[in-house]
């Protein structure tokens, strides 16, 4: 199977995908210590809402960011069943 023609992200995209996975990565990391001090299980169960609502933008973004790509991409038309099921893998 060949490999996918190299596109130029876009950087703008980029930094906000990095920006909520390393805002999920915080947070993270505050549920893991909450429940090892044994924090309230609300507290944590918001937090951990919050670490799947940041992972699931990122993912909408990458995917809404491949979209834009192959629609201006010559040959984007083959990609169109591969984004249909990663965007469905976020469902």
């Amino acid at each position: 199977m060949s490999q996918p023609a190299e596109i130029a992200h876009d950087p703008e995209a980029k930094r906000k995908i990095v920006n909520r996975l390393r805002r999920a990565q915080g947070q993270l990391a505050a549920v893991i210590d909450a429940v090892e001090s044994d924090a309230h299980c609300r507290d944590s169960v918001h937090q951990l809402a919050a670490v799947s609502k940041a992972l699931d933008r990122a993912g909408f973004l990458m995917i809404s960011s491949a979209l834009k790509e192959c629609m201006t991409a010559p040959d984007g038309q083959s990609d169109v069943d591969e984004l249909e099921k990663l965007f469905l893998s976020l469902a």
